[in-house]
């Protein structure tokens, strides 16, 4: 800890780079890493989680043990958004997955295991709600042919029309890659997703130099194993940062209320004010525009059944 010295009431400051929930990985002003901790309960005004610190933060720390090389966090600077989830283990509690991020990107796939469109729509109302741009990527398209392929290019079309970029990707034949590594570039990604859909793959198809962990989809249950314990930020060059994230099974929408999500579909966003009720929710009234869209095709049935299972608090989350 060179840029460190004795005195430990100096403050310094750095970016979690990894968090594995008592202990946190910082890159400082330097460019080294340390490990740092918090002292007691720390909690984030106005948020109810499970851990106040999530990879991504800028925080403020001082030094704990100069021998040891570990700090004390002290600060959370303010941040500019993050992810969040409920809370698989702790009721009314939520979970950061990230934060200050420049985009999230959902990695899915139709088969070997497949990606249901209500855990895509979860995902991507969940970064909608935060203003973060969503990218949703249809992986192993190799494994494609016919009427799945066909599936594939409608889902595009679908989320297409919500506001995402999406494309169709592929280790083995290289399909999207080139257009991949040219949205990463110069941003910092989240990269989620169900476990065994092919995010590690991905990341090291695309930067072989971070050698991520991957593992062969059980043919039995075609369910991915976790290959990624801890969410965990890389550096590929001076702006490009990747966070990669342990496989989410379940994804149950946070801090949005019924009143505001229709907000966060755009298709609907784009006809609010129009129904005959002026606080129409969408589900049955008379004069709903929105359910006319559906009716018509102008909104796909499967964003409008997702929207459905969300304003029910439908635990199906998967």
């Amino acid at each position: 800890m060179k840029e460190q010295t004795k005195d430990i009431s100096a403050t310094y400051s750095g970016r979690i780079f990894k968090s594995t929930g008592s202990w946190y990985w910082i890159k400082t002003e330097t460019g080294s890493i340390v490990r740092g901790r918090l002292r007691g309960k720390f909690k984030v005004s106005g948020l109810k989680v499970t851990n106040p610190i999530a990879v991504g933060d800028q925080v403020t720390y001082i030094l704990e043990d100069e021998a040891e090389g570990t700090v004390m966090i002290t600060g959370i600077s303010d941040r500019i958004n993050y992810l969040v989830r409920k809370s698989v283990h702790k009721t009314g509690h939520a979970h950061l997955i990230a934060s200050n991020l420049d985009q999230a990107i959902v990695v899915t796939s139709l088969f070997m295991p497949r990606t249901s469109t209500g855990f895509i729509d979860r995902f991507v109302v969940s970064a909608e709600s935060f203003g973060i741009p969503t990218v949703v990527i249809f992986n192993k398209t190799d494994l494609l042919e016919g009427e799945d392929l066909d599936v594939a290019k409608w889902l595009c079309s679908v989320y297409d029309k919500a506001g995402c970029r999406t494309i169709l990707t592929s280790t083995v034949s290289g399909q999207g890659l080139e257009e991949l590594k040219e949205i990463l570039s110069g941003k910092t990604s989240l990269l989620s997703g169900h476990s065994g859909v092919g995010k590690s793959s991905l990341a090291n198809a695309l930067f072989p130099g971070l050698d991520l962990r991957t593992q062969e989809v059980s043919d039995f249950a075609e369910k991915g194993k976790h290959t990624t314990t801890f969410a965990e930020m890389f550096q590929i060059d001076e702006q490009t940062y990747l966070i990669d994230t342990p496989g989410i099974k379940e994804l149950g929408i946070a801090e949005i209320d019924n009143t505001e999500m229709a907000h966060f579909f755009p298709e609907m966003r784009a006809l609010l004010g129009q129904c005959r009720f002026h606080n129409c929710q969408h589900i049955n009234e008379p004069g709903c525009v929105v359910i006319d869209a559906v009716n018509a095709g102008r909104i796909a049935q499967t964003r409008y059944h997702s929207y459905l299972s969300m304003m029910s608090g439908d635990d199906n989350r998967r």
